[in-house]
């Protein structure tokens, strides 16, 4: 049965539809066997979103490179997956997205030692403060460089990785953000939020193109609205008191909230395309 993680089933009687719950990050795992043993990819996986989907995904068995700038953070959670005794396994991989060259160095070392990428998670994105009437230029860069540069790169990469071994159920999904369907009356971030319409079209413009090569690889992309990670904290650098208000006025998403989502667009059946999840906190405005 195709369910959201943690969904097992659905009885519907005489006093209407009743959803009966299972047991979490095991529950729908029939729909991931697939997965059992191929290789993800998931960038930014040192923190918050990143690091929850990566653990979700070695929970159900995957081959999971996880890449970040950094990867102390993402050793530790490797070796928490296999004191857990999760099937599948974690590997680091330190690669700055906003290089080139990394990127593609990256990209070969795992065709050497694992073949190759069957699901592409492009997680990683930040925001700068930068206003469009005063920011700064190397901001604005930053912004474009990880958010869209390197999402189009990883996505080329990744495909190019499943065509040379005529894999056709590989999977790209783009974490994007409420952002990149609405710009919100907040300055500081306008030019984060076009970014992020970005990751809109490349993520539709993406479906096109695999469709016009007659493959049945998917694409997918994510939208979530307030998730409580550091994401906050590093756009608000210099005020970690508007940081920390950001996460305390509502009940936000967590970061496991994001792991759940990609499970259940991985365990959609061959036919079923997921174009884009829209999720919010129930109690977000905008």
């Amino acid at each position: 049965m195709w369910a959201w993680p943690g969904i097992v089933g659905v009885a519907v009687g005489a006093g209407g539809r009743r959803i009966v719950r299972g047991g979490g990050a095991g529950a729908g795992a029939g729909a991931m066997e697939r997965w059992t043993g191929r290789v993800a990819l998931v960038t930014g996986a040192s923190v918050g979103i990143g690091a929850a989907v990566a653990r979700a995904l070695v929970q159900h068995g995957m081959k999971v490179v996880g890449c970040a700038r950094s990867v102390d953070k993402i050793e530790k959670l490797a070796a928490e997956c296999q004191s857990a005794g999760y099937p599948g396994t974690l590997i680091p991989y330190k690669c700055d997205l906003s290089n080139e060259e990394e990127i593609l160095s990256m990209f070969s070392a795992i065709k050497t030692l694992h073949q190759g990428v069957d699901v592409c998670i492009n997680n990683a994105g930040l925001a700068r403060p930068e206003p469009l009437l005063s920011g700064k230029t190397e901001g604005w860069r930053t912004m474009i460089d990880v958010n869209v540069m390197a999402v189009s790169i990883c996505t080329r990469e990744a495909y190019q990785s499943m065509k040379e071994r005529n894999i056709d159920d590989g999977h790209i999904i783009n974490i994007n953000s409420m952002n990149g369907h609405s710009v919100v009356p907040q300055s500081v971030v306008h030019f984060y939020s076009a970014t992020k319409y970005a990751v809109t079209a490349l993520t539709e413009g993406l479906r096109q193109e695999l469709r016009e090569a007659k493959t049945h690889i998917r694409a997918t992309c994510i939208s979530p609205g307030l998730v409580e990670t550091g994401f906050a904290f590093k756009l608000h650098d210099n005020d970690p008191e508007r940081a920390a208000a950001t996460y305390e006025s509502i009940r936000c998403l967590k970061a496991e909230d994001m792991a759940n989502a990609v499970i259940y667009v991985l365990s959609a059946p061959p036919h079923v395309q997921i174009g884009d999840i829209q999720m919010r906190p129930t109690e977000q405005i905008s």
